[in-house]
């Protein structure tokens, strides 16, 4: 069929359900949800068989649905309406959620239901929540509803809130009336579930040392107590909260927008408050340390048997200068340990996007900051790569993007959950990429898809990820599921007779392609690229990011998205 995708933005849950429907060989395009008079033009364009709308926060024109199957993708049970579903359901702690595909009428997220699919609600923030469990169901829901429609014989069931099975209500917008912290009287519980519900967007309102910010995101502390409300410590860049029982790590804030003032973005808290902080002490953790604990910690590490694990979870999944930095640090010590194969990534949500833009684009001199962080990333990914002794994998519970990607490449062998999404691409931000793509890719791919996948700049599904050699193995289910799994293959990998013989043969390896051409030659040809990137005048690269950072919409969907 013919399907176009309607969407507020191209987001990684639209991405998951572009790769998912042309593997299954549909043709399917993307409108971008830009004014009534684009989606009708879109549409017009397009001609699709169907509309589905997998993330929209406006309403679709009239003469549109009116036309055309249009099936829109409610993130809540059935029955559930309004614009705030995920907010509410972590706020009032829903022990289960669902995802509902509903066709469009006049009354929003009023029309028939076309299926509806159930889902756990993880005890994590909203972001995380929507690109595991949500995402999950989403698409288990989206593929019965394509299907559904495609057979031409199913009637989808009017909403009726006489049925048992539609437990779900009308709900206002979730404004910061609903969110705003009581420190004094609020328990730790109470913090986390308010700051999970807005860990995105938009936020917590709130105030510190006199001015206010919209705190984003929320992790448990095990140890440190102290006064309600006060600031106890920094770590990597958070800051820790003291609750009337216990405290919380809030990685960032954004400061409220002055009226008539510039837009504000998230940084990293401690970024943030700057100077606020002199009194306030920084309280390190070891990754081997923070394994064992309940606290805030970017980087984790421990051993089982002969299998070393490395578990890093940024926000956003962007890597900034100084987070690279410390994974390099740990990444070293891993490698110094006595085991035989070391795992690399997060047990859920993001592996890495790449260089972290909005860091970028607050430093006095982005252009010095951005040359800073792509070599920050080379460092990382060039350890990886120079890593003899032990065999490294690159476990993806989730996304991965750009350089975060080609980091992930240059491991031994990538595995893969099969609902991660891919983008080996950095077009779309105006670079040429670095990381050292130029090596790692080609002979993953081919040069020929190498080239392919950098400039074609659209998703890829695991399924066709595997096909082509990007990744090596896959495994469908939960994060938890695929957690267990990779724990299995690793000790399985560490335990095989032939790994003495697969070492020897990766020294003789890099070795020989060494020899053909140096890793540092790859890294100078890739950085002559980005110097120019970074500070020719005529490059858009500074346009992309701020936009970007400022989440300024586009004019019009780009070419290569409509199919």
């Amino acid at each position: 069929m013919r399907i176009l995708l309607i969407a507020s933005a191209f987001n990684s849950l639209t991405q998951r359900v572009h790769t998912e429907l042309r593997d299954r060989g549909h043709t399917v395009g993307v409108q971008l949800a830009l004014g009534e008079e684009a989606v009708r033009a879109g549409v017009a364009r397009f001609r699709p068989e169907l509309i589905l709308a997998p993330m929209l926060t406006r309403a679709i024109p009239e003469d549109v649905w009116s036309q055309h199957a249009v099936l829109i993708v409610h993130p809540g049970p059935k029955g559930d309406r309004g614009p705030s579903a995920l907010d509410w359901a972590i706020h009032e702690e829903a022990p289960q959620w669902g995802v509902t595909v509903l066709q469009a009428v006049a009354e929003m997220d009023a029309g028939p239901i076309w299926a509806s699919v159930p889902y756990p609600v993880a005890r994590c923030g909203k972001s995380e929540l929507y690109r595991n469990e949500v995402s999950d169901a989403a698409l288990e829901a989206v593929l019965l509803a394509v299907e559904r429609f495609e057979s031409g014989w199913f009637a989808p069931e009017p909403l009726d809130y006489g049925r048992w099975d539609v437990q779900g209500r009308l709900r206002p917008y979730h404004a910061q009336e609903f969110r705003r912290i009581e420190w004094a009287v609020d328990d730790t519980r109470t913090v986390l579930r308010k700051l999970r519900a807005a860990d995105s967007q938009p936020g917590v309102l709130d105030e510190l040392y006199g001015r206010e910010y919209f705190l984003h995101g929320g992790h448990p502390e095990d140890e440190l107590r102290g006064a309600p409300g006060s600031v106890l410590a920094t770590r990597d860049g958070a800051i820790c909260r003291a609750t009337v029982d216990g405290a919380v790590w809030i990685p960032q804030l954004r400061p409220r927008r002055i009226p008539g003032g510039p837009a504000t973005f998230k940084l990293p808290a401690a970024q943030v408050l700057g100077g606020l902080l002199s009194e306030v002490p920084e309280l390190p953790l070891s990754p081997v340390a923070a394994a064992w604990r309940d606290t805030w910690s970017e980087i984790r590490y421990r051993e089982e048997g002969r299998v070393g694990y490395l578990e890093f979870a940024f926000p956003s999944g962007a890597m900034s200068t100084e987070q690279c930095r410390r994974l390099l640090a740990a990444y070293r010590e891993a490698v110094d340990r006595p085991t035989s194969v070391l795992v690399l990534g997060p047990g859920r949500d993001f592996f890495s996007n790449g260089i972290h833009l909005n860091v970028i684009e607050a430093a006095a001199d982005p252009a010095e900051e951005s040359w800073q962080n792509i070599n920050a990333m080379d460092d990382l990914v060039e350890a990886i790569l120079t890593t003899h002794d032990k065999l490294t994998v690159a476990a993806l519970a989730g996304n991965a993007a750009a350089g975060g990607l080609m980091l992930a490449i240059a491991a031994d062998e990538v595995w893969c959950r099969e609902s991660a999404v891919l983008n080996p691409h950095y077009r779309l931000m105006g670079l040429y990429g670095s990381e050292y793509w130029t090596y790692t890719l080609p002979r993953r791919v081919g040069g020929e898809w190498a080239a392919r996948l950098t400039t074609a700049a659209l998703p890829v599904g695991t399924r066709q990820a595997r096909l082509l050699g990007l990744v090596d193995r896959t495994k469908s289910g939960s994060a938890a599921e695929f957690r267990s799994w990779t724990v299995r293959q690793a000790e399985a990998l560490a335990a095989a007779p032939e790994l003495e013989a697969r070492l020897l043969e990766k020294k003789r390896q890099r070795a020989k392609d060494e020899a053909a051409k140096p890793l540092a030659a790859y890294r100078k040809e890739e950085l002559a690229e980005m110097r120019r990137n970074f500070w020719a005048p005529e490059e858009p690269y500074h346009a992309l990011r701020r936009a970007f950072v400022h989440k300024v919409c586009p004019v019009a969907t780009p070419e290569h998205l409509q199919g």
